[in-house]
């Protein structure tokens, strides 16, 4: 070869170890200079939270009133910090409240909602997701088999249509309007200067938000690293550096989330940190201690070096060790399990819902079992391990991006970063709900909880009324929609059981089994009608028991001539479902609303 080619090779040609583009600013640096007041703001959710970056963003326009529109799948605790220091005008999210030990409404919003103080635009995780890839694919709107008959069909009519397929097949298309945020907010795992962006699953909404947006992209990430780096790893980058505007290095950067190493096993990962949260829970109960915490934890720690600092090295420590892939079993052995305290009303309905949807996939040969939250959550836990033992194969799902995971005992959150490993596949919500849940062929059973429900399996937990707003869709209007089969797990009382619901979350045309913790009830000629009710030794026949389930629930209710007694929980159930839930967080007390 000729030496003038040569030195092409080496000049021209060289695959040059550091990107030319330098993006990387300081935090205060990076929110000073990109994000500005009245300015509609996409926090970007996968399995991370960008905190850190939305940290920052209150610490810079605290009592400034900003008044931002804020895009997010969950409203939780970093808007709670927004709407008290008045730097929202509006949040369009799928969920709005509290996720740990048990998801719920929270106090914060509840105030901001009554008193009209931000506007809330509601929407199911599926819809949202879409209306973002609509926007990133340069899209006025995106076809949806969600929301039909919803409220949220009708209170969002500006952004939401229904169609004639145009193509005959005589169905109707939903249509939802895109997304176009002004600058959106990532969280990754590392990045090169030039912005170049790993992120590792599961990876819930996507990366669609970044794309979607018409000023670009601010990412945080645990590690700054090397273009080769990026280059040997090309597989888990998603976002490109030629739509980011600022990239910024900020250990820990997801707490009190945690961050999962899913494909980077060269990196140290960290579990969600449960007592931050627990902390953070009981403070915002009280607008003068949430104060306070706000100043604590976010306006005196003027970077975010000094919030880590004062985390502290040991508990940094304890967050990194508490990832471990093993780590459940440590924690399981400080638990006093037993099965001396007799069953609650609560086990029965959980263990009961587990029994049915069980009979339910192998009756209807249903090749995914979709995991709600709460009780439905531990009812689908509850069947799908007990078709194992029976050598039945269903595949657990969850919406973020979980599928074929194998719930470790311990901690009943759904999105536990101890089932990560588990996964056979870790993906979205447009594979996990738009394809295996309600894509074309596809087999599958939802398990879904819900704060209200009328006698057509309609439910609801949204809101009720002008006062109370409860916690929102998530993906429940989404699975009701798209699922084949639903069957609801709710506590029983005249509060949830209604006539006519006030809002209308998910439609009831798939439900067809509710279990309460009363009893069982089933859909007769497009009814729920008792077939089955718990005994109780607080009433001396079961005409009596019938009786206090009919005076519990607000329709009159029938009764199906095969109706029978449940049998009440075996010990080997019993075990099993107390394996999962040890605190109690879900098989515990009943609350006064039930």
């Amino acid at each position: 070869m000729e030496k003038e080619f040569e030195e092409l090779l080496e000049s021209t040609l060289r695959i040059k170890e550091e990107g030319i583009d330098n993006k990387v600013m300081s935090l205060s640096e990076a929110i000073r200079e990109n994000i500005k007041p009245g300015m509609t703001l996409h926090g970007g959710a996968t399995h991370l939270v960008p905190y850190a970056l939305c940290y920052e963003i209150i610490r810079q326009f605290w009592g400034k009133r900003p008044e931002f529109t804020f895009l997010t799948l969950g409203a939780i605790n970093h808007l709670m910090i927004m709407i008290h220091g008045s730097l929202v005008k509006k949040i369009i999210a799928t969920y709005y409240g509290l996720i740990y030990p048990t998801p719920g409404p929270d106090a914060v919003f509840q105030k901001a909602y009554s008193e009209k103080k931000v506007e809330f635009e509601d929407w199911s995780i599926l819809t949202f997701t879409q209306r973002l890839m609509a926007g990133a694919l340069g899209l006025e709107f995106f076809p949806t088999k969600s929301l039909k008959g919803s409220g949220m069909e009708k209170e969002n009519a500006n952004s939401f249509l229904t169609i004639s397929d145009p193509f005959g097949s005589g169905r109707e298309v939903g249509l939802v309007k895109a997304f176009k945020p002004d600058i959106s907010l990532y969280h990754g795992w590392a990045a090169d200067k030039e912005g170049n962006t790993i992120l590792t699953p599961p990876y819930s909404e996507n990366l669609w938000g970044a794309y979607a947006s018409k000023g670009g992209v601010i990412v945080s990430v645990e590690k700054i690293v090397s273009t080769s780096f990026i280059r040997q790893h090309s597989h888990l980058v998603k976002i490109p550096g030629s739509i980011v505007k600022a990239v910024v290095e900020v250990p820990f950067g997801a707490h009190p989330g945690g961050i999962s190493n899913t494909g980077l096993r060269e990196f140290e990962h960290y579990a969600e940190d449960y007592d931050f949260l627990v902390d953070f829970r009981k403070q915002a109960e009280n607008e003068k201690t949430f104060s306070a915490w706000i100043k604590e934890w976010v306006l005196d720690c003027p970077n975010h070096k000094d919030y880590t600092k004062k985390l502290g090295e040991k508990r940094v420590l304890h967050l990194k060790g508490r990832a471990h892939q093993d780590a459940w079993r440590y924690e399981l052995n400080s638990f006093e399990l037993s099965l001396k305290k007799e069953y609650n009303p609560l086990e029965m309905m959980t263990v009961v819902a587990g029994r049915r949807i069980r009979e339910k996939i192998k009756e209807n040969k249903y090749r995914y079992l979709l995991a709600g939250i709460g009780n439905s959550n531990l009812a689908a836990w509850f069947a799908y391990y007990t078709l194992k033992e029976e050598g039945e194969i269903v595949e657990l799902i969850a919406e973020l991006g979980f599928y074929g995971y194998e719930p470790r005992p311990g901690d009943p959150f759904i999105f536990n970063f101890a089932n990560i490993p588990t996964c056979k596949m870790t993906t979205d919500i447009t594979n996990i709900i738009g394809v295996l849940v309600g894509g074309q062929g596809e087999r599958c059973i939802g398990s879904l909880s819900a704060g209200q429900v009328d006698k057509y399996g309609n439910f609801n937990s949204t809101k009720v009324g002008e006062m109370l707003y409860l916690v929102g869709s998530g993906g429940a209007n989404d699975v009701a929609c798209c699922a084949q089969e639903v069957a609801l797990v709710i506590p029983q009382s005249k509060m949830r059981f209604l006539d006519t619901l006030p809002y209308v979350t998910g439609i009831g045309n798939n439900v067809s089994i509710l279990v309460s913790h009363l009893g069982v009830f089933e859909k007769i000629e497009g009814e729920l009608t008792l077939s089955g009710y718990f005994p109780s030794s607080k009433f001396s026949s079961p005409k009596e028991i019938i009786d206090n389930i009919k005076s519990k629930c607000s329709w009159e209710l029938k009764v199906s001539k095969n109706l029978e007694e449940v049998p009440p929980p075996t010990e080997e159930e019993l075990r099993l479902l107390r394996l999962f839930d040890p605190r109690q967080s879900f098989i515990g007390k009943l609350t006064p609303f039930d």
